[in-house]
């Protein structure tokens, strides 16, 4: 096997690796072009083939601390923000990874392929985007990637005793800061018929306004957000005004989908202009039992893309085939319902 296919058979796992480190698919995109591009310059000195995929973490990793260090601004979230506080200035908003699940070429079995999409849940990302760069470091390669402490020391270049330390403050920031339960213990225990069902609902109240049915979706503390804007929503006062005031005056269609491991919807607005719905923006939604705990709108159409999403939906598409256009390959990458 040539050293081009050896090393892009990690091409998948090495990108979900450093969005957890950016909080951005498109800098996580970047960082593995880079990192293969240094793998191809140094290919005459890497002797140890069976070493190959922790010597791209390594490059990898080591990329995305400088990428941090550059960059000089955390990601985040609006619900990061006590409401009605100002964004720091030129704030970078964490955002979406497309698919249901990033499936690594070691870890195939199911039991693990559910912890590596536990992984990449917003709450956990967002939660990660709150440690140095290296203490993030520290925690994906100990306890997503299962790399044992001397060699987390070796591939950063630090002592035993400072990866253990930092692994511990590590945790006790992230483990404050994620919800105690997992968006794939919620999809799991409602199952796939339950979920396109709640998915259908959900579709409908939307694109006949119905602010009611919207509602009665959510949980009494859903909270409502819209990355680049600040501002944020809680409880369903606040939501119903919200969505009085703005979305629910215009036409929509909203197309289920998958996106951070979790259930999605790729939105749609009407255009008179055009006679066509245009794409607005991607919907992460965030379950509790059976309603929604939290929706997170990325305001930037070209996700949607990202997700295997059209960007134009003509007003009489049928829904077969807008759902076709929502499914990929189930175990990498965007699946529709």
């Amino acid at each position: 096997m040539t050293f081009v296919r050896l090393v892009e058979e990690h091409r998948d796992e090495l990108t979900a690796h450093c969005y957890r480190m950016l909080g951005s698919f498109h800098d996580a995109e970047d960082a593995v072009q880079e990192t293969f591009a240094r793998a191809w310059q140094s290919r005459d000195r890497y002797e140890d083939r069976g070493a190959l995929r922790a010597w791209l973490y390594r490059i990898a990793t080591n990329r995305c601390l400088t990428m941090i260090e550059g960059r000089g601004r955390r990601r985040e979230l609006p619900t990061d923000l006590t409401p009605g506080a100002a964004p720091v200035a030129e704030t970078a908003w964490l955002g979406p990874y497309p698919g249901r699940r990033s499936v690594t070429v070691e870890q195939r079995d199911p039991a693990q392929r559910l912890v590596e999409s536990e992984h990449l849940e917003l709450a956990f990302v967002a939660a990660l985007q709150r440690l140095p760069g290296r203490q993030r470091a520290v925690l994906l390669l100990r306890e997503v990637l299962g790399y044992p402490a001397a060699e987390v020391a070796d591939l950063l270049g630090t002592s035993v005793t400072a990866v253990n330390s930092a692994l511990q403050r590590a945790r006790r920031v992230v483990d404050a800061l994620r919800p105690t339960g997992s968006q794939q213990v919620e999809l799991s225990g409602l199952g796939d018929e339950k979920v396109r069902e709640l998915a259908r609902r959900y579709v409908t109240a939307w694109e006949r306004g119905d602010v009611d049915a919207i509602l009665a979706m959510l949980t009494d503390d859903a909270r409502y957000s819209m990355p680049p804007l600040p501002q944020w929503y809680e409880g369903h006062d606040a939501i119903r005004q919200f969505l009085l005031d703005g979305p629910l005056s215009v036409r929509w269609r909203l197309v289920p989908t998958y996106a951070n491991g979790q259930l999605a919807f790729g939105t749609y607005l009407w255009s008179p202009e055009a006679s066509v719905f245009t794409a607005a923006a991607l919907d992460v939604v965030a379950l509790r039992d059976d309603r929604i705990a939290e929706v997170v709108s990325f305001l930037t159409p070209e996700t949607l893309r990202m997700c295997g999403l059209r960007m134009q939906l003509d007003q009489d598409l049928d829904r077969d085939e807008e759902s076709r256009s929502a499914r990929g390959d189930e175990s990498v990458g965007p699946r529709g319902l």
